[in-house]
């Protein structure tokens, strides 16, 4: 069924009339905010299948929103590079698309967020929060985003919200391992999200997923430099809904911080998260490659002593093989509140790179996973409570 929506709106999309932003001003080395939101108003107007063509060359970009609802079909073509202004800006988000069905971003183009330019000026308590994110889809469903980049986000590559049946097809994110708070895509509140044959690099996780995310997919993506795949935090805020559905699979993870890993705040709000499915991946020089985190407490903002209140189920972990940049390769963290019920970990082959200690180790609490196939390092299957 998917296939046969993509392959209808290709054909609908080829047939498309064409909204050139240069007929509307839009010129090389210009501001072509004005011009990108009169192409895309017309074409979102047009009853029949739409396209708005940004054409190769270099252009300037204040923050813009690119709402819908339209009447047909549309697809944003990007040939060119557009770069964000550098000044710090109230706007949360820079290209932000809203409320459309059957939207297509595509074409090989970059939007650089010129990042580099106030990551230094964060400072070590705010972490940029204020920043714009490059770019977000919200509310957006039957959607596909392919063969285009984002560079140097301010915050967040990618923000998805309230969307459903959205796809990210070879698609780039690329940023230094410096840059702060600069997720790839982080999705919520969503359902049927897929991030396929994808390559990120950033400074923090790669793919993180927040509540109320069902049946989301991530396949074939290179992640690293960055802080991993993540499921989480989970906790943090009242009346989060559930996380479920999960699968990360055929994933290559090189020299991040974290490999795969789902993570919930200690002294947390109730919620649950379960079907959740981590398989085929290849770790290259990755701390902590597989981690269920319940107390999760960056920068001591919460009362560990409590425990998580986030239940946790039906979680595998399978087929993961490589070397870890930490003594601990497999660790099982669970709430002491709720263990985690129907974790299964099997034929796991982790190395240990370091050299102050001879072997990877496994660590349990609170959980007692079911261990089947190839165990490197030795699984750790203690009882309820036990370190």
């Amino acid at each position: 069924m998917a296939a046969m929506f993509l392959m209808l709106m290709f054909v609908s999309i080829a047939e498309a009339q064409v909204f050139d932003i240069g007929k509307y001003g839009g010129k090389p080395n210009s501001n072509i905010a004005q011009a990108l939101t009169s192409a895309f108003t017309e074409a979102c107007a047009s009853t029949t299948p739409s396209k708005v063509l940004v054409p190769k060359g270099t252009y300037n970009l204040s923050p813009v929103k690119i709402s819908g609802p339209c009447k047909a079909p549309i697809e944003i073509q990007v040939h060119g590079i557009i770069i964000a202004q550098t000044e710090n800006d109230p706007a949360t988000t820079w290209v932000s698309f809203q409320y459309i069905d059957h939207l297509t971003l595509s074409g090989g183009g970059v939007f650089d967020g010129q990042g580099h330019k106030v990551w230094g000026k964060c400072g070590n308590n705010n972490y940029c929060k204020h920043l714009p994110i490059n770019l977000a889809f919200n509310f957006i469903t039957n959607g596909l985003v392919q063969d285009v980049t984002s560079k140097d986000s301010k915050q967040f590559h990618v923000n998805v919200l309230g969307s459903k049946e959205l796809k990210f097809l070879r698609f780039k994110i690329s940023a230094p391992e410096h840059s702060i708070n600069t997720d790839g895509i982080h999705i919520g509140r969503s359902k049927g999200i897929s991030v396929i044959d994808s390559r990120i690099e950033t400074g923090d996780d790669c793919v993180s997923i927040g509540d109320d995310s069902q049946q989301i997919t991530v396949t074939g993506v290179t992640c690293g430099p960055g802080h991993g795949i993540s499921v989480g935090s989970l906790g943090k805020y009242q009346n989060e809904g559930p996380v479920i559905g999960i699968t990360v699979k055929n994933c290559t993870i090189s020299n991040t911080m974290n490999g795969v890993r789902i993570k919930t705040w200690p002294a947390s709000f109730p919620g649950t998260a379960s079907n959740m499915h981590f398989e085929d991946i290849i770790m290259n020089n990755v701390g902590n490659p597989v981690l269920i985190d319940q107390v999760y407490c960056p920068w001591n903002q919460c009362n560990a002593k409590l425990p998580s209140r986030v239940k946790i189920s039906n979680v595998s972990f399978k087929n993961i093989r490589g070397t870890s940049s930490t003594p601990v390769a497999v660790k099982l963290a669970c709430s002491s509140g709720i263990p985690c019920q129907g974790v299964e970990i099997a034929n796991i082959d982790l190395t240990y790179t370091g050299k102050d200690a001879p072997k990877a180790l496994s660590q349990c609490s609170h959980v007692q996973p079911k261990v089947s196939g190839r165990m490197n390092p030795p699984a750790c299957n203690s009882p309820v409570g036990a370190n």
